[in-house]
């Protein structure tokens, strides 16, 4: 489920004591920085959430699903995001092993 740029708004609203006006360019701000490092090939780590990489995936040989056709895929750059153990820790909260 994806989350809007809004649903982070109001929570930044909310604990800054900002109106919707005021927060919502600081929110961009945010992003296009973050944007800019990662176009860059810089690591993005966020103290207790994860990093963001950039990986670079090497060409390969792949197959068309629906026709079968094989073909060759080419070299690209993806973004990978590693949890921290902090994050980790807190989706795990609460759930017990069998």
């Amino acid at each position: 489920m994806a989350i809007a740029k809004e649903h982070l708004i109001l929570p930044l609203q909310a604990e800054l004591g900002l109106s919707r006006r005021a927060a919502q360019p600081r929110m961009g701000c945010l992003f296009t920085i973050r944007k800019d490092a990662l176009s860059r090939g810089e690591a993005l780590p966020i103290s207790g959430f994860g990093e963001f990489l950039v990986k670079q995936k090497n060409s390969r040989r792949g197959r068309n699903p629906h026709t079968q056709v094989s073909m060759i895929l080419a070299a690209r750059q993806v973004l990978t995001c590693k949890s921290s153990g902090v994050l980790r820790h807190r989706l795990n909260q609460g759930l017990r092993s069998t």
